[in-house]
């Protein structure tokens, strides 16, 4: 019986898709977004409220008014802030990590070295705050080299440096410069991996987890892994790179230790833990990041592939009962495009509306909103990644056929995406 109410917290595609698959279980008969887009907007059975996600008191507020029975949080920004314990205070069901959990992706500081303290591996690096110091760090250890960003940047806070003098102007721009804010005020900098980069998510209630299907997305904003790192150009799962006994290594290396690590750290994690993962020719696992939701992209092909309820899987977790718990996939694999706006990701241009968005498609493809916004009743381009077209086949080929059938028919002034997503899927 469709009773429950339950409140997503977030703005983007990510927080679409999950919206739209919680709306698919047995007992959910409505969701509210908050602040929602123009798609969540559009969607019969779920509704946005002017909240910002910043906003914790008026979450609550909102979560006590319209008696929520679960509250999802999809981006990093509120974990980091303390939502979770504030609603907890409140006395109110939510799902995701609390506030010192939560420091797992705002500090990759605090996150490199928890890697280190519980043999969990992971490149090495070092820690700065000073700039010359870092440039000598840099100049000795060569290029290609990471610089990553301390804190938040919403996606776009790691530089892959391939020569010295790119390594240099990321390191001027972070901790001189004011691109990153108080984020780049102290910056990681990590040796460069070779390999090939996967995504591999659980649902956790503390040690216990329940694990997401793997998938990959294309951080690098031009086709071929070219030009700069974005928050995600397009997903796709599953990732053929994440063999079974890949897998198995994953959750034997990484994700129990760092579940048993944070517990023991009195930091017990439940909520969504992401670790991006290098995997090399051999198969041997690094760790290049934490982080404590969902990926965006990843979310929009998981939850096309998804076949089980996905709430009564949360609410399991917020009472702590996942073990022996397991979730149904799809078969078929899920490819998810962005389309993305003009100037993305240094400026990007808004305000453009949207044709394409109801034209009818065969097959099964669906367009998760992000940056987008209602206008006198009109769609337009309200960021930088506009909308993911998700599509799933019998085949990666198939998938990405009607995925960018799908993305030809919807246009604005200046959008652009990558026309090689999925591409080492489709080269093994």
């Amino acid at each position: 019986m469709q009773t429950k109410r339950v409140l997503v917290i977030g703005a983007g595609g990510r927080e679409h898709a999950l919206a739209w698959r919680l709306l698919r279980a047995a007992q959910v008969a409505e969701v509210i977004v908050a602040p929602g887009n123009a798609g969540t907007a559009r969607e019969r059975g779920m509704r946005n409220a002017a909240v910002a996600v910043t906003d914790i008191d008026g979450l609550i507020a909102l979560a006590n008014n319209e008696q929520v029975d679960l509250t999802v949080v999809g981006p990093e920004v509120p974990l980091a802030a303390g939502v979770v314990d504030a609603f907890e205070a409140a006395g109110l069901r939510i799902f995701g990590p609390n506030q010192q959990a939560a420091e797992l992706e705002a500090s990759k500081t605090y996150a490199k070295a928890f890697l280190e303290r519980h043999g969990i591996p992971t490149a090495a690096h070092q820690v700065y705050t000073d700039l010359d110091q870092a440039l000598a760090y840099v100049r000795q250890r060569g290029a290609p080299i990471v610089i990553k960003a301390d804190g938040l940047a919403a996606g776009k806070g790691v530089v892959v440096a391939m020569d010295l003098a790119a390594a240099e102007a990321a390191l001027q721009d972070m901790l001189e410069g004011s691109s990153m804010g108080s984020a780049g005020h102290r910056v990681v900098v990590e040796d460069f991996l070779a390999g090939e980069e996967a995504s591999y998510m659980v649902v956790a209630d503390g040690l216990d987890y329940v694990a997401l299907a793997s998938s990959q997305d294309h951080k690098r904003r031009d086709a071929g892994d070219q030009g700069p790192n974005t928050g995600g150009m397009g997903a796709y799962s599953p990732a053929p790179v994440v063999t079974a006994a890949i897998e198995q290594a994953v959750q034997r290396q990484v994700i129990e230790p760092t579940l048993a690590g944070l517990a023991a750290e009195g930091r017990r994690f439940r909520g969504f833990l992401y670790a991006g993962l290098m995997i090399d020719e051999q198969g041997g696992i690094k760790v290049l990041e934490f982080n404590v939701r969902m990926g965006d992209p990843e979310t929009q092909p998981l939850m096309m592939r998804l076949d089980d309820d996905l709430y009564a899987l949360l609410h399991a977790a917020t009472n702590g009962d996942l073990a022996g718990r397991s979730l149904k996939w799809d078969p078929r694999p899920a490819i998810g495009v962005v389309m993305a706006a003009e100037g993305y990701p240094q400026s990007p241009r808004s305000g453009d509306p949207i044709t394409g968005l109801d034209v009818t498609q065969l097959g099964e493809v669906k367009v998760f909103h992000a940056g987008t916004a209602l206008l006198d009743g009109e769609v337009v381009t309200a960021g930088g990644r506009v909308l993911t077209v998700c599509a799933l086949g019998e085949d990666y080929a198939r998938a990405r056929a009607l995925a960018y059938q799908r993305v030809s028919a919807i246009s604005w002034p200046g959008c652009f995406c990558r026309e090689d997503i999925a591409h080492r899927a489709l080269s093994t």
